[in-house]
């Protein structure tokens, strides 16, 4: 077999993406080799392939038992046999799993860094045919990465122990120049094959909003309220605030899980799995919850707080939409964020390094935190400051951002920042941001009444001004140095060098903006999504999500092993009708059909049955701007927008506010009233329904 057979035998693909077949071919020539690919790349399909074509044992190097779980058992559900050794088996069980490997039963095993220094295992390795070494998340052997873990340094070691070298390759997401560098000479990798395909994720939306308090809780139970059929996860910084919104969430109703050190192994286990088969489709975790996690239908991931670094936030926002479908990453931010972030940096535990190396692993991190807060209150395109912190430029702003979904105004608040400096004056510098914007707001409130910050000259003086507009104005302040925040867990805000604003020429500008427009489909999203479904083709796409999950529980597993979404859509537009055609569908190769392929086809063909005629798919061309197109399918789509341009009825506006508030995507209502989706959004818009 060649690398393209086993491809689609195997995983049923028909061609590899950008940067896979280069990177099994230079390992199939004997190469070592050092991939950087971005989450949901298909990293694991550049092992995976070789392994099955090398003569002897391929062994992957994970960090998390979680991770080897579900790679394992994707793997035998596609016909590869593969097991993994970790602290989750028994010392008879990991005995027979060693044994069998080296009878050839298995082509890969996975294994964690610690065991490598196990003398069963070493045994086991000492005599085995080992092809090739995989060494997966390899950013945690670098102190400069974000993950650093001393277990990882272990690797070398035992790599030199072996009778013969294998051939080793390493594959990460998130390597910043410095440590791709260190990646390459610790693990001491000859000659290797580098290749970065780029860590832009089209199908990813990011946004940025400035909130804080109480209104992030508000603005993530909105959000699940308007996403209820989806999956998505919540990081927090802290285990306090998992379980405060974790609380509000279940009192309400939502159908959520919980996830952090805190919690016991057996109830931290269950809450895992009850995320990833579906039985709650949110979790609220800390970052402890992550890099294992490959669940490929997440469809949004909000941080309720800002973490302490791109790569961090580049990895957990990573694990949205990784079947390449549509997906939201959200970041709620407040400056106490930062506060939260320089206190537990001041807290890390440095395990194995010497005093110079932790006072430059400490500024690295400052630096770290301070680029990150940097994303939060840009006003550029977030995307091109994601892949500029990587090293990749970005020619244009993407159309594809939260910002970029912004009109921004630049407002001459001089005036105004000399208020805030006589309410710091007036407080003395003993309160934090809520008290002072409060103030300056005239908010009416018991605590500001209590300290008599009402009968201060600053208060309501900027009650012209929107919370957020004295907000933007602190945070620029605090930019430019007029005001300095005290760390620690109550912070407060003091003037710092104000000689400058007593200049009467200075100025100080502050860019606020408004909403252009709604976030539309995601501009370059991968084809087959629900949005090329027609209203009767969603329904289809649900039925069979409801087998896949009714399967899942029977064989026991995560239901998107069995197929994730974007080959239930890719069913719902080519609607096969025997085996033949079943295998033509991305993510259905042999194994799995014999296994389930069958009840897919009655499923979709007592569908089709029940709905004679019925216009499954708007949308079924490869291309989004083919050259030539078929007359049906033309006329197909113009009948999804029949009403466009005609007047809107009392009748048609109170049908689409019911639509709307019972759940129904913009897409799917676009379908039912013949109108484009942007249509429906400025209807929403104009009828108070969204901002």
């Amino acid at each position: 077999m060649n690398p393209s057979s086993v491809l689609k035998t195997y995983f049923g693909y028909d061609s590899f993406r950008s940067g896979q077949e280069d990177i099994i071919q230079s390992i199939l020539g004997g190469k070592d080799a050092l991939a950087i690919m971005p989450t949901g790349a298909g990293k694991s399909i550049c092992y995976q392939v070789p392994a099955l074509l090398l003569p002897g044992i391929t062994l992957v190097i994970s960090p998390l038992i979680s991770l080897m779980q579900d790679q394992v058992k994707s793997l035998n559900e596609s016909g590869i046999h593969a097991a993994f050794i970790n602290s989750s088996l028994t010392e008879t069980q990991i005995s027979k799993a060693l044994n069998m490997a080296s009878k050839g039963t298995y082509k890969i095993i996975y294994a964690a860094p610690e065991r490598l220094e196990s003398g069963g295992f070493l045994d086991f390795a000492l005599n085995t045919s080992i092809s090739m070494i995989t060494v997966d998340e390899a950013h945690c052997i670098s102190q400069w990465g974000q993950d650093f873990r001393p277990s990882y340094l272990k690797i070398v070691d035992f790599i030199d122990r072996l009778p013969k070298r294998p051939i080793v390759s390493a594959f990460t997401a998130t390597a910043t120049e410095e440590v791709k560098t260190d990646i390459e000479c610790i693990l001491k990798l000859r000659e290797p094959s580098i290749v970065v395909t780029g860590f832009d994720r089209e199908n990813l939306y990011y946004r940025v909003e400035h909130i804080s308090g109480k209104h992030k809780d508000a603005f993530v139970t909105d959000y699940i309220e308007k996403h209820r059929d989806e999956s998505g996860i919540i990081y927090c910084a802290t285990r306090k605030n998992v379980d405060t919104l974790y609380e509000n969430l279940f009192k309400q109703g939502v159908a959520v899980t919980r996830y952090h050190a805190g919690i016991d192994n057996e109830t931290r286990k269950k809450n895992q799995d009850d995320f990833i088969y579906d039985r709650t489709p949110v979790i609220v975790a800390t970052n402890a919850f992550g890099m294992g996690i490959d669940k490929s239908n997440v469809r949004f991931v909000i941080h309720y707080n800002m973490p302490q670094s791109m790569e961090n936030y580049y990895q957990e926002a990573g694990r949205a939409g990784r079947d390449g479908e549509n997906s939201q990453c959200i970041l709620l931010f407040s400056q106490q964020d930062v506060m939260i972030n320089k206190f537990l940096l001041e807290k890390k535990e440095f395990e194995g390094s010497d005093a110079e190396d932790m006072e430059l692993i400490r500024q690295r991190d400052a630096q770290r935190l301070r680029l990150m807060e940097g994303y939060c209150k840009s006003t550029t395109c977030l995307r091109q400051y994601i892949l500029s912190y990587f090293g990749e430029k970005m020619s244009r702003p993407c159309d594809n951002c939260g910002n970029c979904h912004r009109e921004y105004t630049t407002v001459d608040m001089t005036a105004d920042a000399k208020w805030v400096i006589n309410c710091l004056a007036e407080t003395r510098g003993r309160y934090g941001q809520s008290i002072v914007t409060g103030t300056l707001l005239g908010a009416n409130r018991a605590r500001l009444r209590e300290i008599r910050a009402t009968e201060y000259k600053s208060y309501g003086v900027l009650s012209h001004r929107s919370e957020r507009e004295v907000r933007l104005l602190i945070d620029q302040m605090l930019l430019e140095g007029y005001i300095i925040q005290t760390e620690g867990e109550y912070s407060v805000l003091r003037m710092g060098d104000i000689g400058r604003l007593k200049n009467e020429d200075t100025r100080v500008a502050v860019r606020t903006f408004e909403e252009k427009r709604a976030p539309a489909k995601i501009k370059g999203g991968k084809k087959r999504s629900t949005d090329a479904l027609t209203s009767a083709g969603y329904r289809l796409f649900e039925k069979l999500r409801s087998l896949r999950l009714v399967i899942a529980r029977e064989e026991g597993m995560p239901p998107y092993i069995i197929f994730n979404d974007r080959t239930l859509i890719d069913m719902c537009a080519k609607i096969p009708k025997d085996k033949q055609e079943m295998l033509q569908v991305s993510g259905v190769a042999e194994n799995k059909f014999q296994k389930y392929g069958q009840r897919f086809l009655e499923e979709i063909g007592q569908f089709t049955a029940d709905n004679p005629g019925a216009v499954i798919s708007a949308q079924i061309e490869d291309e989004p701007e083919a050259a030539a197109e078929l007359p049906e399918k033309k006329q197909e789509r113009e009948q999804d927008k029949v009403n466009q341009g005609t007047a809107w009825s009392e009748e048609e506006d109170e049908r689409l506010s019911e639509e709307y508030l019972s759940g129904m995507k913009i897409a799917e209502i676009a379908r039912e009233h013949g109108r484009t989706s942007g249509a429906i959004r400025a209807r929403l818009k104009k009828n108070g329904l969204i901002v």
